[in-house]
C-alpha cells in the first residue's frame, strides 16, 4: 500500500519547504497587522456543525462517535472553533481580538482541482468591534500576503459586495428570513451552474419571474455608481460600502478591489461585507472568501457579537503561483557536509559536526561511508556552500580540510579553529 487515503496529500521534505515558505508569509502579513495567533484541536464536537449548519453538513463530516459514545468530527472549518472559544471567555476577552491560525481542516467531499478532502486554510478574524474599518483591514492584510508572493493587481482581484444589498432589495419584495437565507445559497452556486438551472431553483422557492428578474438585475450591478441609483438614499448597504471603499483607498490597495453585486456568499450567517478573491483570467477557483458575520454566536447558543474574517487556502493559491512561475526553489539550508573519509575518522567527525553546529552552522553529518565524489554531488543537491573532510593525511597533522563551493578556496584548520 503506497497510496494515502483518497483527497489527502503527503507533503516530501521539498513539499514542505514550499508549505513553510507559504504559511511563513499567511503569518508575516499577520503578524505585520497586529494580530495574535491561536489554535484548538483538530477533534471537536459533532454538534459545533450542526448547530451553525444543520443536519446536512454531516454528509460533509469525517465524524464518528468515540470510545465514550459521543459524537465527534474532525474540525471541516475553523469558525465554530474559533466562536467556541470566543464564547468559553465572553466578558473576559479583551476587545477587539485580532486572532490568526493556519489549521488544517477536512471535509468529506468529491474532489477536483484546487479542493481536497483536506487543506490548510489561513484564517484572519477581528470580533468585537463594528466599524468598516475592521473589513478594510482584513483586505490590507490580504494585499500584504499576496504582494509578498509576487503577485499584482494584474494577477488578482478582491470582489466585494454586501448581503445587505440583495436583503434590501428582496426585503421590498417581502422576501425576508429563512427565504432569504435560502435564496443566497441559491444565488451563490452562480459560477458553479447555469442561468437556467439557478433560475429552476429560484422557481422552486417560489419566486416569480419578476422576483428572479430583479435578483439577476441587482447580482449584475458591478459599480458604487450604479448600485446608487438602485438603492435607496437612505441605505445602509450603500453607505457601508462607501465607508468601506473610503478606507480601502487610505490603505492605498484600491487597485487591488472592485464592487461586484454577484459576491454574496452561500453561508447563512454573513451580515455584511462579503468578498472573494480571485485570479483575474478566472481560471481557478475562489482563492479566498470571508465576510463580516454579526449573528455566529446566537446560532451556538451565544451572545451575538460582531466580527468579520476570512478563509484563504493553501491549494489554490500554490496552483495560481505555479501558474505564474512565482514558486520559489527552495534548497534545504544545509551549509556544511562532513564527511570522514576513512571509517576510523568516523568519530572525529561527529566531533566536527557538533564544534560547527554549536557555532549555530547547519551541518549535515554524512553517517555511512562514502566516497568522495558522493559527498560532492550531495553537496550540490541540497545546496550545501561547504564540504568538511576529516582525511587521514591531514588528520594527521590535526587538521581537516573545508572546500568553500562557491569560491572552490580550500583551507586547513583544527577543530579549536572552526
Amino acid at each position: 500500500m503506497t497510496k494515502g487515503v483518497r483527497g489527502t496529500r503527503d507533503f516530501y521534505p521539498e513539499d514542505m519547504r514550499l508549505r513553510n515558505w507559504l504559511f511563513d508569509n499567511f503569518t508575516y502579513a499577520s503578524l505585520l497587522h497586529g494580530f495574535e495567533e491561536y489554535d484548538s484541536p483538530i477533534l471537536e464536537h459533532e454538534g459545533l456543525y450542526t448547530r451553525k449548519q444543520g443536519e446536512d453538513i454531516v454528509k460533509q463530516l469525517y465524524n464518528f462517535e468515540d470510545k465514550g459514545s459521543r459524537k465527534v468530527s474532525l474540525r471541516p472549518e475553523m469558525t465554530p472553533s474559533l466562536a467556541r472559544m470566543v464564547m468559553s471567555r465572553a466578558g473576559v476577552l479583551p476587545m477587539p481580538i485580532k486572532w490568526f491560525s493556519i489549521p488544517q481542516c477536512w471535509r468529506y467531499e468529491r474532489t477536483q482541482k484546487g479542493r481536497g478532502r483536506e487543506h490548510y486554510q489561513w484564517n484572519v478574524d477581528v470580533w468585537g468591534t463594528n466599524e468598516i474599518s475592521a473589513d478594510a483591514e482584513l483586505f490590507s492584510v490580504i494585499v500584504t500576503f499576496l504582494e509578498s508572493v509576487g503577485l499584482t493587481e494584474n494577477d488578482v482581484v478582491i470582489r466585494v459586495s454586501s448581503r445587505k444589498v440583495l436583503e434590501e432589495v428582496l426585503g421590498s419584495l417581502g422576501i425576508e428570513g429563512d427565504l432569504f437565507a435560502q435564496t443566497c445559497v441559491i444565488v451563490d452556486k452562480m459560477d458553479k451552474l447555469s442561468s437556467d438551472a439557478i433560475n429552476e431553483q429560484l422557481s422552486g422557492l417560489g419566486h416569480s419571474k419578476e422576483v428572479i428578474s430583479t435578483i439577476q438585475s441587482t447580482l449584475g450591478i458591478n459599480s458604487l455608481k450604479s448600485l446608487k441609483n438602485t438603492l435607496k438614499k437612505d441605505s445602509e448597504a450603500l453607505n457601508d460600502l462607501q465607508t468601506l471603499f473610503e478606507a480601502i483607498e487610505s490603505y492605498g490597495i484600491s487597485d487591488w478591489v472592485e464592487f461586484d453585486g454577484s459576491i454574496v456568499r452561500g453561508l447563512a450567517y454573513y451580515t455584511g461585507c462579503v468578498f472573494e478573491v480571485n485570479d483575474r483570467e478566472g481560471k481557478f477557483r475562489a482563492i479566498c472568501g470571508g465576510g463580516r458575520y454579526d449573528k455566529l454566536l446566537s446560532t451556538l447558543g451565544g451572545k451575538d457579537l460582531p466580527a468579520t474574517g476570512f478563509g484563504f487556502g493553501d491549494m489554490v493559491i500554490m496552483e495560481l503561483l505555479a501558474d505564474k512561475d512565482l514558486l520559489p526553489e527552495l534548497l534545504s539550508g544545509v551549509e556544511d557536509v562532513v564527511i570522514s573519509l576513512s571509517s576510523d575518522l568516523r568519530n572525529v567527525a561527529v566531533k566536527v559536526a557538533s564544534v560547527l553546529r554549536s557555532s549555530d552552522r547547519l551541518v549535515d553529518l554524512v553517517l555511512d561511508d562514502k566516497k568522495m565524489k558522493w559527498a560532492f554531488k550531495h553537496a550540490e543537491r541540497i545546496g550545501a556552500t561547504r564540504i568538511v573532510l576529516v582525511g587521514k593525511e591531514e588528520w594527521s597533522r590535526q587538521k581537516i580540510k573545508i572546500k568553500d563551493l562557491e569560491t572552490g578556496e580550500e583551507t586547513e584548520l583544527s577543530i579549536e579553529d572552526l
